[in-house]
């Protein structure tokens, strides 16, 4: 499906500012549709002249009255001529006479989308399509005469290019819902409606009254707790109203939003700026409690705590292993045993690097170009010797999680080090290792390729002996439920090894 910058760039030549202004407008109309009761589409002009749909919006306080999908579809100036009319003349329009989709009356109404650059210069970039149900009309209680009234208001400044502004997402908080607590107040930023979600929110948040009457700004500042906070909700409700400037920081623009602490609650708060015509009418301030929810983000913010602190004890027990193994290395007289003991040295290196990369990863993932370049040089200086092998990493191998990560990497550790102690004789002064690497959604294909002497006649993998060579064939098969195979090099002379492993998940 094509998304609405797509979209904009098959059917039109706007510029990235109007294009912009566009997505901007289609990120905010949840609210529209859901103040209005009414459905939404987005029409712009082609540069053949035709109008086409582009995007499409259902509110979630009423029955949607387009139930078919329009985006896409073009505009018939003869069944739809206001649609046009508002491109030309710039201005809302409405339907004289409804229009009927089976059983279903429907009226439309039109709102041009104005555009002002930065230089003041403005053009129609688009058309809104306000759909009503006029077969099932609604009760005028208070809640709907203030949605309303808010939404007329905002189509207005839709029309006048004043809505919406290009506001910044401080801590990129989510938006509140005219569902979630609805205040309408007025030019003064005196409450003139609450909805009965938004008064339960004051109430847990320690407001025993009716909103009523009350100046909005004032009743949120005695609330919360931080006192910058307090100051900073007080200013973005009076500065929404007109009454005040904006405050400085990141609520500076109108129409900002925040997260606050009261005594017993937390909420999301956003004030949206009614300034139909230029004239300030008040302000939509939309609050959410969102107490819960932030309890488990906190519960989740210390479970991954815990978690990188575990990887960061296990990551020094590891290393206090091998130095216990490295001093015993250096003790023992018998060759055979201190290049077991080596090995081991590097085998539990290896873990304890994977360990160490958890401690600081907030999502259990591990980056294996990070891993694999900060562990070559290690295998070099301690497997070759003073013979030179160059190792070089040539593709990106992407970030794994945890569980495919550590097995991956002690492979790539044994088979760089097998590459180092039998790929090349003593006199070798160019020996190279390259890991190349090939991915997709569902494989990650791994090639250690030397230029070594190649393998010897009649080698089987799957019968050698060797313990690295045994420990891959293990790994890749149970640990990582991939497969292993070796032979030569197809780049020239020496050996490969290719492991294929499938993915549970997407490599990025």
């Amino acid at each position: 499906m094509s998304t609405l910058v797509d979209l904009l760039a098959e059917h039109t030549t706007l510029s990235d500012s109007a294009a912009g202004h566009l997505q901007r407008l289609v990120a905010e109309w949840q609210l529209l549709a859901d103040l209005s009761f009414a459905d939404f589409v987005l029409s712009v002009r082609t540069d053949t002249g035709e109008i086409v749909n582009v995007a499409q919006c259902r509110p979630n306080t009423a029955s949607t009255v387009l139930p078919s999908d329009e985006v896409g579809t073009v505009v018939d100036p003869a069944v739809h001529p206001q649609v046009a009319g508002a491109f030309a003349e710039g201005r809302i329009l409405r339907d004289e006479d409804p229009t009927w989709l089976g059983a279903m009356a429907i009226r439309r109404e039109t709102v041009p989308v104005r555009f002002v650059d930065p230089a003041g210069d403005e053009r129609i970039v688009g058309v809104l399509t306000r759909a009503v149900d006029l077969t099932h009309p609604r009760l005028p209680s208070p809640l709907e005469l203030a949605y309303q009234d808010s939404a007329n208001d905002l189509c207005h400044m839709v029309a006048d290019g004043t809505f919406p502004q290009h506001e910044g997402n401080p801590q990129g908080l989510s938006t509140p819902r005219a569902g979630d607590g609805f205040v309408r107040i007025d030019a003064r930023g005196m409450v003139v409606y609450s909805s009965p979600n938004a008064l339960s929110a004051f109430h847990r948040m320690g407001w025993a009254s009716d909103l009523n009457g009350a100046r909005l700004s004032e009743v949120t500042a005695t609330l919360l707790t931080d006192p910058f906070e307090s100051q900073d909700a007080a200013m973005m409700i009076d500065a929404a109203c007109g009454i005040s400037d904006p405050p400085a920081g990141p609520y500076r623009d109108i129409g900002m939003r925040m997260e606050a602490d009261a005594a017993s609650a937390t909420v999301l708060i956003r004030a949206v700026a009614l300034r139909p015509r230029g004239v300030s009418s008040g302000a939509v301030v939309l609050i959410r409690d969102v107490t819960e929810v932030k309890r488990r983000d906190l519960a989740l913010i210390s479970k991954d705590a815990t978690i990188r602190e575990i990887h960061h004890r296990v990551k020094n027990n590891l290393q206090s292993v091998s130095a216990l193994l490295r001093l015993q290395a250096r003790r023992t007289p018998n060759d055979e045993a201190r290049t077991a003991l080596t090995e081991a040295v590097r085998r539990v290196s290896s873990i304890a690097l994977v360990h160490e990369l958890l401690s600081g990863s907030v999502d259990e993932e591990v980056d294996l170009d990070e891993a694999v370049d900060r562990l070559v040089p290690t295998l070099v200086d301690v497997a070759s010797g003073e013979q030179p092998v160059r190792v070089r990493r040539r593709d990106r191998l992407g970030v794994l999680a945890s569980d495919l990560a550590m097995p991956l990497v002690m492979v790539l550790t044994e088979l760089v080090q097998n590459a180092i102690e039998h790929g090349f004789a003593p006199s070798r002064t160019d020996a190279r290792i390259d890991i190349h690497a090939d991915r997709d959604v569902r494989r990650l294909r791994i090639a250690v390729r030397d230029n070594g002497s190649g393998l010897p006649d009649g080698f089987d993998l799957a019968a050698s002996e060797r313990l690295g060579l045994r420990i891959v064939q293990t790994l890749v098969s149970i640990e990582l439920g991939g497969e292993v195979r070796a032979g030569a090099n197809p780049d020239g002379p020496g050996t490969e090894v290719v492991v294929v492993v499938p993915l549970r998940r997407e490599v990025r």
